[in-house]
């Protein structure tokens, strides 16, 4: 895998996964996303896992949820090394906002989110 990769293994799938996330991880809002986070107990993981997740209420047209998701995978993938030397990772990105923002400020926003993550993964311990 290379350094600025988005492998199938940082997908964070499966319900119960999914379900433990919502239910146990902590969150912070920082426009445009409601984050949320959860340290993985499990000694199998291998990686950080995300899952983006664009209201379907608040924009009709799957076109332009794919364009955030994609702009969202996209920040994420080029500042995930953020977190590489913590313990590893679920995140959850909610975006909230009604409109389509540019690229450049998903870019600052989600790297701004990884240093908030690890801040408090590492105020944890």
């Amino acid at each position: 895998m290379g350094q600025f990769s988005f492998s199938k293994a940082e997908r964070l799938t499966g319900k119960t996964n999914i379900q433990e996330l919502f239910a146990k991880g902590s969150s912070f809002y920082l426009h445009p996303f409601k984050i949320i986070y959860l340290p993985t107990a499990h000694e199998k993981a291998v990686t950080n896992q995300i899952l983006i997740s664009v209201p379907k209420s608040n924009f009709k047209k799957a076109v332009d949820r794919n364009t955030i998701k994609r702009r969202i995978r996209e920040g994420y993938r080029l500042n995930k090394n953020i977190l590489s030397q913590n313990p590893k990772m679920r995140i959850a990105y909610i975006y909230t906002p009604r409109e389509i923002i540019s690229t450049s400020v998903i870019h600052d926003k989600v790297k701004a989110t990884l240093k908030k993550v690890k801040e408090k993964c590492i105020a944890k311990k």
